[in-house]
């Protein structure tokens, strides 16, 4: 048995199926190991194939399914890839079909992998920082897959020239507003800054949020599987969404709006010609409102 390291990086492992391929090696007499899960013998140098070598026809379209089903984190994730790249070399171009069960469990992890990256655009809190900083925003995210160096550009396409870090336990990246800076391992550096901001508070974000909570839609099944809970502690509106869900169920809320709003007091704003009092409905017709706004 051939035991490899990639170093879970997929530039290095579709290197090593090439030569393995070349070499004519079975998927059944090769594994490769995690970094997380090491195998019991240690990972060995893979011998290099000399010239002259037929090219390999493989689908562009595969290496693209490939590489993002290679995100899936999950231990032995290069094992199953490489089976079915041996597969469809062989001729066997199901593999990379749903309705294989090679090609089932790839299209399950690209579409996992795909609903990470979501997560990410939708659940990551940028925090700002003081003025004169290096960056101006810093954010901490846990995802389940590796998805940060693809998925990160989302947010350099909509922040412009705004400096900001995004880390996370396994790697990072930062965005100096030109260019995208990816590390694996995260560099310790970046670590502290995010961690620093992790959970912070934020009263603005934090009144807009309770304030558009709807406990008359309330679901919290629901909820848990667009929003699941390992993203709570992250979100800045986290520490208040079992606060909320617990008026709610209790019926301490009746309505969309949070306590505090709803006990401000209302406004009276009158119009020439209507015959207003505090506490009572306006008395003008509608239609007489409309036409001294036009007049106006």
């Amino acid at each position: 048995m051939l035991v490899l390291c990639c170093e879970d990086n997929f530039e290095r492992w579709r290197d090593q199926a090439r030569t393995l391929l070349v070499q004519g090696v079975a998927p059944h007499a090769v594994v490769w190991e995690d970094e997380d899960n090491r195998q019991l013998f240690a990972a060995e140098p893979l011998p290099a194939y000399g010239d002259g070598i037929k090219t390999l026809r493989v689908p562009a379209q595969l290496l693209t399914k490939l590489e993002n089903a290679a995100r899936y984190r999950t231990p032995g994730r290069w094992n199953i890839l490489y089976r079915i790249l041996w597969r469809v070399v062989k001729g066997e171009r199901e593999a990379m079909l749903a309705g294989d069960p090679d090609g089932s469990e790839l299209h399950r992890r690209i579409k996992s992998v795909s609903r990470e990256a979501h997560h990410l655009h939708a659940f990551l809190r940028f925090h700002p920082l003081p003025a004169g900083a290096d960056l101006d925003y810093v954010a901490w995210h846990e995802p389940a897959h590796d998805i940060l160096a693809s998925a990160s550009m989302h947010f350099a396409e909509r922040l412009g020239r705004q400096r900001w870090l995004i880390a996370t336990p396994r790697d990072g990246v930062w965005y100096d507003g030109q260019q995208l800076h990816y590390r694996q391992p995260c560099p310790p550096d970046w670590l502290a800054q995010a961690e620093a901001v992790r959970g912070k508070n934020d009263a603005l974000w934090e009144t807009y949020y309770a304030s558009i909570f709807n406990p008359a839609r309330l679901n919290p099944k629901v909820m848990q599987g667009h929003m699941p809970l390992r993203f709570w502690k992250g979100l800045t509106e986290g520490k208040l969404i079992p606060v909320l869900l617990s008026k709610a169920r209790a019926g301490a809320q009746k309505n969309g709006q949070a306590e505090g709003v709803a006990a401000k007091k209302g406004k009276v704003i009158r119009l020439a010609g209507d015959e207003v009092f505090i506490g009572e409905p306006v008395k003008a017709p509608i239609g007489g409102n409309i036409r001294l706004l036009r007049d106006s």
